[in-house]
């Protein structure tokens, strides 16, 4: 029977070389990433099967890392290995097609558990957090719009480096624009958010988990 091929993105080395000996044993593996946009092009490039992918990356987070995918290619199947059990992360992730969300105290068995459900079209939550995200959902609050798909993907980038405390001068040879294009992008985010000041951008950036500082 063929084995299913995974590709593997996570930042952190220790944690990819345990996963690669779990994922080994059980999956075909592609290929291990390190960062977001490395996960875009190994997932255009080498076609996996299932793709296992922590949320916290350089570049571009997992999640956004999966909009820009199921733009490509609508039926990819990702699951979330994350340290996150907030519900808010878990409820953005299934929003943006996420296929499993694993906790990562919880692996092994819940992720070759999601693996095996994700390459069968199944979604698999954590049980430790599945209760309360069914809880949020009945009570009609996953419905709501989540304020952090208003922002482009270049908004986020910018507002994650500003966040991490960078200069508009900075971010502008960062990502190799203007100054006045970050200028322009960090007001128009405040608009579209409502926000009167940058402290009230950045407190934005800490709460839907945009950045982590």
């Amino acid at each position: 029977m063929k084995k299913v091929r995974v590709l593997l993105a996570d930042d952190h080395r220790m944690v990819v070389e345990g996963l690669k000996r779990l994922l080994e044993s059980e999956f075909a593996l592609a290929g291990v990433v390190e960062n977001g946009r490395a996960l875009l092009a190994a997932a255009r490039e080498l076609l996996p099967d299932v793709i296992v992918s922590d949320i916290t990356m350089p570049e571009l987070n997992g999640i956004e890392a999966l909009e820009e995918l199921k733009k490509i290619n609508p039926d990819v199947r990702l699951v979330f290995l994350t340290m996150h059990d907030n519900i808010a992360y878990a409820r953005r992730a299934l929003d943006a097609g996420a296929m499993g969300y694993v906790l990562k105290h919880a692996a092994p068995e819940e992720l070759i558990m999601a693996v095996r459900a994700a390459s069968a079209g199944q979604t698999f939550v954590s049980p430790a957090i599945a209760g309360e995200l069914m809880k949020a959902m009945r009570d009609g609050h996953a419905t709501a719009v989540d304020p952090v798909r208003k922002l482009t993907l270049r908004q986020r980038e910018i507002l994650r480096l500003l966040a991490d405390g960078h200069s508009a001068k900075v971010i502008a040879a960062r990502l190799e624009i203007s100054a006045r294009t970050v200028e322009f992008h960090k007001y128009s985010m405040m608009q579209l958010l409502g926000v009167s000041s940058s402290a009230d951008l950045i407190r934005f950036a800490l709460r839907s988990g945009i950045s982590e500082t």
